[in-house]
């Protein structure tokens, strides 16, 4: 507290958007939180994205928007910060459909805030980033002067300085993003899809959910990131599969890792709430506790011979003198905060130790001071209390006051009773309060002395999380492998893809567990499938309504996907040629807020889809052409069947379900088309589909 008649220094220290939050319980462990900074101009779509509790910091740009929409999308961010007037006119009528139909979608109940144009500018961006990294250039990062994302990212680094009140101290690097690595998922199939939510907006019941068993925080956020980036990188995703092989082939080695990886903690939040002056002594042990598995962690891998699994002991970094120190100084039971003290273990400082049994003595002395006043005055309830406001003082009910003697001085009436001090009372008070404020400021400045011992290592420290997250998800996936019966899928660059006795991971999942909540033994009727580029190019699927069509052409979607992150798949077998896109048009809604009907939506989906396809691509319709009449509706679906079967002898890997059954027609005219039904069987005057 200031001295009275001094004036207080009062400063902004923080200012709270729903992007730039630091606070542990204001955050989701295993999701990430991003805001992101957006300009759209005339060379296309620029973007970049921060995580402020991490430190992730990415860029992105390309001529054509909807090459990043699907990223932005599977960002899910918490805010964007984007130019002045710029979220109207994106919604206007002068721009561009595309691109206001995404902008539309991407900001729903998003918090939003805007900065000046000019705080989006490339070249003082550019200088504003030089000058933040400490570099003279930005191609030690991979990232040309002319790279017209640089305003975004500078824009999104000034608006993270400004939340903060202070330069972000954990950016240490910015990142491009490059699309054409990933296999991209727009972002209405990832809706149709559920991949990261459900329709109901969801977590539970996503396939996010299924795929998660993970056991760290940074683990989990790594697995979405995974997710969201689908790779067409052959060798990174045998490097992948290679891992979750040996670790499933080897069990006694994966259950030890798994143990240890139960008790590590959230390094990179915790490095950022220290980093930022947010001083808790937990997140101090949270570093302890990490740094006391590593060398087990190391151990265990050392009877792991993959390649991703090697590269991921590399990199951690046990610490060793870390470990010891923050074990000596710290002590086993940590407060939150570190303005009570109490958080320095007992043996690590002589002089805090003297302060401290200073204190003790001084408890004892207001004892004995107790029971001498009880035996001099007669009042037997008679306490010594303590109170902020008025120090120690003697506690008298009024039904004792007149036994008071005259040497008591009143300092404070209450509605039962008086308090009282004394000269000698007065005297003890100042000496015990001025040991107790000398313990804590000795505390505080070992604290200080500790956080920047950790700090000092921060760089090992965050390369050993990054290291033990892929370490998590992989184990994760070994672990699903063995629970669910997954299989490695074939990767390769033919443009085959082949199921055998494929299912759906999330259905197969509810169905059992609602069976097993029944005490009922029912399972997920697995089933068959073969595309390629060349001969069966199209699957035209019929069938009745509740017959299983939509869960078998969205089940083999999601099979792709799944063995382009590198994870195992639910099948017996399964062969893919490598995608480089994944499109679906499933069920009939609008989109009322953006005028837009049914059939509008529908005829915008497909007109995507027919537009960006390519011969790698995978494509999934359900119904289409539901949106208008029957007769009209048939013939879109006509029309764009015979599209995607082309004239080059090749085309996109397509599931097309429908209950337009003249379309099974074209098959006499389309060699690449091939007609399927759902199985059924009658018994009984009763037709019962297999599935069930």
């Amino acid at each position: 507290a200031a001295s009275p008649g001094k004036l207080v220094r009062r400063a902004l220290t923080r200012v709270l958007t729903p992007g730039t939050i630091l606070e542990e319980d204001a955050l989701e462990a295993k999701h990430n939180h991003y805001v992101v900074a957006l300009n759209h101009t005339r060379r296309g779509l620029h973007a970049a994205w921060l995580d402020l509790s991490t430190g992730e910091f990415q860029l992105a740009t390309h001529e054509r928007a909807e090459e990043l929409t699907p990223i932005l999308e599977a960002l899910n961010a918490r805010e964007w910060v984007v130019p002045v007037g710029e979220p109207e006119r994106w919604l206007s009528e002068a721009t561009h459909p595309a691109w206001r139909s995404a902008w539309s979608a991407l900001s729903r109940n998003k918090a939003i805030s805007t900065q000046p144009a000019y705080a989006f500018e490339q070249r003082p961006g550019f200088e504003a980033l030089c000058k933040h990294f400490g570099v003279h250039s930005l191609e030690g990062l991979g990232i040309l002067e002319d790279n017209p994302a640089i305003g975004a990212a500078a824009a999104l680094l000034a608006y993270a300085t400004y939340t903060l009140c202070q330069a972000p101290r954990n950016i240490h690097t910015l990142k491009r993003y490059e699309p054409a690595q990933s296999l991209k998922v727009d972002p209405s199939t990832l809706r149709n899809l559920e991949v990261f939510r459900t329709t109901r907006g969801e977590r539970a019941g996503a396939l996010l959910s299924v795929l998660d068993e993970t056991l760290t925080a940074p683990g989990g956020r790594l697995l979405e990131r995974w997710l969201a980036n689908p790779l067409t990188d052959l060798a990174e995703l045998h490097r992948r599969q290679s891992a979750v092989g040996e670790a499933l082939a080897d069990p006694m080695a994966a259950n030890t890792l798994r143990t240890q990886l139960g008790s590590i903690r959230d390094i990179p939040r915790v490095l950022a709430r220290l980093r930022h002056n947010m001083r808790s002594p937990r997140d101090l042990g949270s570093v302890r506790d990490t740094l006391q598995n590593l060398p087990a962690i190391t151990q265990a891998l050392e009877a792991l011979s993959a390649p991703q699994l090697m590269a991921v002991r590399q990199r951690i970094h046990t610490l060793e003198e870390l470990s010891h120190f923050l074990s000596e100084s710290l002590d086993d039971n940590l407060p939150t905060t570190a303005l009570e003290g109490g958080f320095i273990r007992g043996g690590y400082d002589s002089q805090l130790d003297h302060l401290r049994n200073l204190t003790r003595d001084h408890q004892s002395w207001i004892a004995d001071f107790e029971r001498q006043q009880i035996e001099a005055t007669g009042i037997k309830n008679l306490r010594i209390k303590y109170s902020g406001a008025f120090g120690y003082c003697i506690e008298v009910t009024k039904s004792n006051i007149a036994s008071v003697p005259a040497n008591y001085v009143r300092k404070q009436t209450m509605t039962n009773a008086e308090r009282y001090t004394t000269a000698e009372l007065k005297a003890k008070e100042h000496e015990i309060l001025g040991a107790h404020s000398l313990s804590l400021q000795r505390e505080a400045y070992l604290f200080d002395q500790i956080l920047q011992e950790v700090l000092i290592n921060a760089e090992p420290l965050e390369s050993t999380a990054h290291a033990l997250a892929e370490l998590d998800v992989l184990l994760g996936w070994a672990q699903l492998a063995r629970l669910r019966r997954y299989c490695c899928p074939q990767l390769d660059t033919t443009g085959t893809l082949e199921i055998t006795a494929g299912r759906h991971p999330v259905v197969e999942l509810f169905v059992e567990r609602q069976a097993a909540t029944l005490g009922q033994s029912q399972s997920f009727v697995p089933n068959d499938t073969q595309l390629d580029c060349s001969d069966t190019q199209i699957a035209l699927i019929t069938g009745p309504n509740m017959a299983g069509k939509s869960t078998y052409i969205r089940q083999v979607a999601l099979i792709a996907l799944m063995a382009q992150i590198g994870c195992w798949v639910p099948a017996q077998s399964c062969r893919i040629g490598l995608v480089d896109r994944i499109f679906s048009r499933i069920g009939a809604s609008d989109e009322l807020a953006r005028g837009q009907s049914t059939f509008m939506v529908e005829m915008s989906e497909a007109a995507n889809i027919l537009h960006y396809a390519t011969q790698r691509s995978l494509i999934i319709l359900d119904e289409i052409g539901r949106g208008t009449s029957t007769y009209d509706g048939l013939s879109i679906a006509w029309a764009v069947i015979e599209h995607l079967h082309g004239t080059l002898g090749m085309g996109p890997r397509t599931l097309f379900a429908t209950h337009y059954h003249e379309l099974t027609q074209l098959a006499q005219a389309l060699p690449r088309l091939k007609n399927f039904c759902v199985q059924v069987k009658e018994w009984e005057d009763q037709v019962i589909f297999t599935h069930l």
